[in-house]
Formats: C-alpha cells, sequence, structure tokens
C-alpha cells in the first residue's frame, strides 16, 4: 500500500496487513480531518517507510500521549505516534491507495460524534477506545 499528501510532497509505503480499522468520531478526529470521523489503523511502525518528502513534516502534540503529523505545505494528515505505545502508528486511511479487503470494526467515541451525523450501519459502536476499561458498547440507532 502507498499513500501520500494532497500536494504529494510526501509519500510513503506500508507492508502487511492493516491492523483494526475503527470510525473514530472524537472531536479532535473531527477537526483534524475536517470530517464527521476519521477511518483509520493502527500498524506496527517496522511496516511505515517514508519515500519521500519526510523534511516536509511537521507535528503536534494534540494530547499527552499523542502526537499528529502532517505535511507542512498542503496540510494533510498522515500519522499519528503514541508515547505509551511507541512501536505502534495510527494511519488516516484516506490517503492510502491500493487497501483491499478492509473492514470497519467499530465507532468509536460515539459520545463525541457530529450532532448532524446519524451512523446508519450495523457496525458496533463504543463510548472509548473498544477493549479500555471504560469502553461501552452503544447499540447502533
Amino acid at each position: 500500500m502507498h499513500g501520500k499528501c494532497l500536494c504529494e510532497a510526501i509519500e510513503y509505503k506500508i507492508e502487511g496487513a492493516l491492523g483494526p480499522v475503527y470510525n473514530c468520531h472524537c472531536s479532535k478526529c473531527r477537526r483534524w480531518h475536517a470530517a464527521a470521523f476519521r477511518t483509520r489503523a493502527s500498524i506496527n511502525k517496522n511496516q511505515f517507510v517514508w519515500l519521500k518528502g519526510a523534511d516536509n513534516l511537521t507535528a503536534y502534540k494534540s494530547s499527552d500521549y499523542v502526537t499528529k503529523f502532517f505535511c507542512k505545505t498542503c496540510g494533510s494528515p498522515l500519522i499519528s505516534t503514541y508515547d505509551n505505545k511507541p512501536d505502534i502508528l495510527g494511519i488516516p486511511l484516506g490517503g492510502i491507495e491500493g487497501i483491499e479487503n478492509v473492514e470497519v470494526q467499530a465507532h468509536i467515541f460515539v459520545g463525541s460524534k457530529a450532532s448532524w451525523h446519524a451512523i446508519t450501519d450495523s457496525v458496533p459502536q463504543y463510548e472509548s477506545w473498544p477493549g479500555s476499561e471504560d469502553a461501552v458498547r452503544q447499540t447502533n440507532q
């Protein structure tokens, strides 16, 4: 799989399978992507290689443990890193080409979803990260 930013100054490749795919409805993901939610997957850091433009990256620490990386020219969101999980990267799927046979596992952080967006599929919904102590599964509406 290959990905790139909007202006194509930055390109990367991912080798191997993507980890679980989630639609994240938290307010930070919505703002970062200017959309109702962010479709994202986790991968191991060793699956990821910058092909060009890594010097065009800029970063923003969005919370205590998360840093978001994006293109400093066009603003495209590229990866997230996690201080508490240094071997994992979060990848937004919108910029990747060559994804096949991927299914969304869950809608996460649905308690802060956009008020104007209705989730209409049968994918499980969670108030937080699935598997965490405070994860509460919501019934699909």
